[in-house]
């Protein structure tokens, strides 16, 4: 089983448990079929469109669902987005479960544009990284690329980042843990290390790092350790970034920029889940 089925199946368990929706079961007979829309009723951009689905396909197969715009579609405000059909009373058991993802994951495209407009034709690389809600990291990186950013590494399997307790881990030498890591990656796998100050930086350069990240650095200090590292290796920034300082970085010459801000905090967009009235009860057989 998949990792977005897990998370939709444990969040329809937190909502419905045993009981079930007991509200819809007291009002809905189980016969009755029924139509709604989905509208966004603020500009942003869309993205979980499948995760969305997916809920609705979980709770009841019957459910049909159709997407007007796509994933990384500008949407709103005032705009609808998707029609559903099915048991009425699947609908309204699925929708909150539903448009918790998709509003989540549409602020995370959402700020992920925002970041990349902000150093558009720059060559500055806006990425991610692994500060995710737990269970959401696929979707929340999916959503960063719908915004038109990139991913960082997924998680602790797929890239070498060592940081400052990693360091610390090995006695405090930048060049040890760079030693050490180097021996036991393969040759296809990146290796990045974090510095705080451009003597950490100098060793790294000399041990061979592929990318060095200058965590928490002011812009001056930025300055000189671009200046220092000579474009003998890729200089990565994190920590302390905000939007209205993107540009500012992109002047600088670093390559990319990680903020844990678009998966952590982004702002949940205001989509809403309309049920038409009038619903039609199934025809007998």
């Amino acid at each position: 089983m998949d990792l977005l089925v897990r998370l939709i199946d444990l969040a329809l368990a937190e909502d419905l448990a045993a009981a079930g929706d007991v509200t819809t079961a007291a009002l809905v007979p189980p016969d009755v079929r029924g139509r709604g829309e989905l509208w966004a009723k603020e500009k942003m951009v869309l993205a979980g469109s499948g995760a969305f689905a997916k809920v609705f396909q979980r709770v009841d197969p019957e459910v049909k669902v159709r997407f007007s715009r796509r994933d990384g579609d500008v949407v709103g405000p005032r705009q609808k987005v998707a029609e559903l059909s099915g048991p009425l009373a699947s609908l309204l058991r699925a929708e909150r479960t539903a448009l918790n993802l998709i509003q989540r994951t549409s602020g995370i495209a959402t700020l992920s544009r925002q970041a990349v407009d902000r150093v558009r034709g720059t060559g500055l690389r806006i990425l991610d990284t692994r500060k995710t809600s737990p269970g959401m990291r696929a979707l929340s990186k999916d959503a960063v690329r719908a915004g038109g950013a990139q991913n960082h590494r997924f998680g602790l399997f797929d890239g070498v980042l060592i940081k400052d307790n990693h360091i610390a881990a090995v006695g405090g030498s930048v060049k040890e843990a760079l030693r050490r890591a180097k021996r036991h990656a393969h040759r296809l796998l990146k290796v990045e290390i974090e510095v705080t100050s451009l003597k950490m930086l100098e060793e790294a350069i000399e041990e061979g790092a592929d990318v060095v990240m200058l965590d928490n650095m002011d812009d001056e200090q930025i300055r000189r350790a671009v200046e220092l590292a000579g474009g003998r290796v890729e200089l990565e920034v994190s920590g302390g970034v905000t939007l209205d300082r993107l540009p500012k970085l992109a002047k600088l010459g670093v390559g990319s920029v990680s903020l844990g801000a678009l998966t952590h905090s982004a702002r949940a967009m205001d989509l809403s889940l309309e049920i038409l009235t009038a619903p039609a009860r199934r025809k007998r057989r």
